[in-house]
């Protein structure tokens, strides 16, 4: 049987099962979607990286209410919309509706990638919080996976097909604000606004060896200048967090540059562009989420073993080759089949490194005191770049014959700067409780 901590962790992920889902279903349907409507290429883009739009807002407002009302009860309110999202979006029929209601799961979306790995990393053990927070980013691949099969299987269903692919999510949105009602509150949030009392039943059943103990390093690393509790002391802004702060933005900037979002919610249309039919382009993409997913779960079997920068250099050095060689394979007109082979190179290294790193590296490196507030940073310059690649991917590729190659040129150069940048800069966070990580950046 699973242990309290692992059972906890994995109903607070489901929200990354949901925020991978609803990220890349529009795949399905956002061909039918710009006949529909009939859509010009920005008016497509603006369809598809609309929800983007809604993360954004997400992500940033979400740390207000996760630290004024704790983290349960904002994962509770992000489920119920993304049940208004699935309901929404599958049922309207006017184009501006459709974009209401991509940007109310949006909103879902942005705020689960900031609440949802903040809450694990606050009730996951040092030895476990790689894996646990990581689970967060298996069930982000596991929605992707389970979006672009049911996008398969649904396909053929008629002029409405669309509405059964995005209607679905339904059913996750509604097991997730179930399962919700039986986690408790992070311990960490109850200790940081003065409730030690109700925090040490919980720090004991998730297997906190010295509640008292922790609970006392808890209340030292706030730096609040009266001893009266709260998180809302002190400001993100300041020299002390100039480092967590740069990590958190650059290392969510690179996760975008790569162009794992354009890849995946284009995937039919990049597989088409490569030569295959609509069914194959469908199926295609049943491939690199199946990928997505068992490189995601290789990741997790190491992550606390190799740590964050050793993935993420491995990482780095792969997909700068196999994007250069999805780039050369658009610009010699080279078959599907290279084509498929070197995208899922990409998604295996991505998966292994990027992937499986960046919100448990983000949810890590913010002190107890601002750690709401970074992680709202860094989730929204995530979102921002996401919603900026994924609105000019139709506009570059429809806009030259050269398109794809250009694209794919692009992100291989960012990855390879992503290389130095994690050599040179980047340090590492594993096996470290979260306020000896504090320490050792110099922000204790």
């Amino acid at each position: 049987m699973l242990s309290y901590p692992v059972r906890i962790a994995l109903i607070a992920a489901l929200g990354g099962f949901l925020f991978g889902f609803e990220t890349v279903v529009i795949s399905g349907a956002e061909k039918t979607l710009e006949r529909i409507w009939s859509l010009s290429s920005f008016a497509q883009g603006f369809t598809v990286a609309s929800s983007l739009l809604g993360t954004i807002i997400g992500s940033m407002i979400a740390s207000i209410p996760a630290k004024k009302y704790g983290r349960k009860k904002v994962l509770q309110v992000i489920a119920v919309l993304f049940i208004i999202a699935a309901v929404g979006c599958a049922s309207v029929s006017a184009w501006i509706s459709f974009i209401f209601f991509r940007v109310v799961g949006g909103v879902a979306v942005g705020a689960s990638s900031v609440v949802a790995p903040m809450y694990i990393s606050e009730i996951a053990p040092a030895k476990l919080r790689g894996r646990l927070a990581g689970s967060f980013q298996v069930n982000i691949v596991l929605g992707i996976m389970v979006a672009f099969l049911t996008n398969f299987l649904l396909k053929d269903l008629g002029d409405n097909a669309w509405r059964w692919m995005l209607g679905v999510m339904i059913v996750p949105a509604v097991l997730f604000w179930v399962l919700l009602r039986a986690i408790p509150e992070s311990p960490r949030w109850l200790v940081i606004n003065g409730f030690a009392d109700q925090a040490a039943p919980v720090m004991q059943k998730i297997g906190e060896p010295n509640v008292q103990g922790a609970i006392a390093a808890i209340r030292q690393s706030l730096h609040e200048q009266d001893g009266a509790p709260g998180e809302h002391k002190e400001p993100l802004f300041q020299k002390r967090y100039t480092k967590p702060i740069i990590y958190a933005v650059l290392l969510a900037m690179f996760n975008q540059l790569s162009g794992i979002n354009a890849i995946l919610y284009y995937a039919p249309r990049i597989f088409e562009m490569a030569g295959f039919d609509k069914n194959d382009s469908f199926l295609q993409s049943v491939y690199v989420g199946a990928a997505n997913l068992f490189f995601t779960l290789l990741a997790m079997t190491v992550i606390d073993k190799f740590g964050r920068k050793k993935l993420l250099l491995i990482g780095s050095i792969g997909m700068t080759l196999f994007l250069g060689l999805t780039a050369y394979a658009f610009k010699q007109g080279a078959g599907g089949g290279l084509v498929l082979v070197y995208l899922v190179g990409f998604i295996a290294f991505f998966a292994f490194s990027q992937g499986a790193v960046i919100w448990v590296f983000i949810s890590e490196i913010f002190p107890n005191s601002v750690r709401s507030q970074g992680g709202s940073l860094g989730s929204s310059t995530h979102w921002i770049m996401a919603a900026i690649i994924s609105w000019t991917f139709p506009i570059i590729v429809e806009g030259s014959s050269n398109g794809g190659y250009y694209s794919f040129v692009f992100y291989s150069i960012m990855m390879f700067i992503q290389l130095i940048f994690v050599w040179r800069v980047l340090p590492e966070t594993k096996g470290r409780t979260l306020e000896d990580i504090q320490k050792e950046l110099g922000i204790a």
